[in-house]
């Protein structure tokens, strides 16, 4: 079994509703080779510096979040891919302890599958930002301002998918016109969503 690290020993000491389903995630994990740390909030284990798996809760499930799991075989179907926006990593969920428990063997074969997958190099592809489309409010505001339009092609593909997937994830055309306005002035200073 591979070292542990003690920030998560205090993140587990701390959890409530998953320490038991975390604690079981992070034997099985440790098993496999990997370094144990503290990321995001969450126990995360890597190969080398390069992230493979990570624990996370939310209110209705725990789960494994396998940061190439696109790249996997999935022969007992237990993927999930978290949103339609998700184009890397997928989710093996868990509800309680017994799931995780007779899971155990394929947990681990997931993850040394995704281990190898680091190893030999794959590389997941991404959609193009210029595949994602475009809500007809913000297109119309980069017709409308060539500064904007200018400033939102210098951001980087990452920021631009960003807003583009904030913006269309509004169901009324008001709520989307509302979202482009307010960002408008952070765009034009070359900022991202989350800046």
């Amino acid at each position: 079994m591979n070292k542990t690290n003690p920030k998560v020993d205090i993140f587990l000491a701390k959890e409530e509703k998953w320490q038991k389903e975390f604690k079981a995630l992070r034997e099985i994990i440790l098993q496999c080779g990997l370094s144990e740390e503290l990321k995001w909030g969450q126990p995360c284990y890597s190969l080398e510096k390069a992230n493979i798996v990570l624990i996370h809760g939310f209110k209705e499930y725990c789960a494994l979040l396998l940061f190439k799991g696109a790249l996997l075989k999935d022969p007992k179907g237990i993927l999930v891919q978290q949103t339609e926006n998700v184009q890397s990593a997928r989710q093996i969920r868990f509800t309680n302890l017994k799931e995780i428990v007779k899971l155990k063997t394929a947990i681990k074969s997931y993850i040394k599958e995704a281990i190898e997958v680091e190893k030999s190099g794959k590389k997941v592809t991404f959609k193009k930002t210029a595949e994602y489309s475009i809500p007809e409010e913000f297109l119309s505001k980069l017709d409308e301002v060539p500064k904007l339009k200018a400033a939102f092609d210098a951001l980087t593909p990452g920021r631009q998918r960003a807003y583009i997937l904030h913006f269309s994830a509004a169901k009324q055309p008001k709520t989307r016109e509302a979202r482009v306005e307010k960002f408008i002035p952070k765009i034009l200073k070359g900022k991202g969503l989350d800046d």
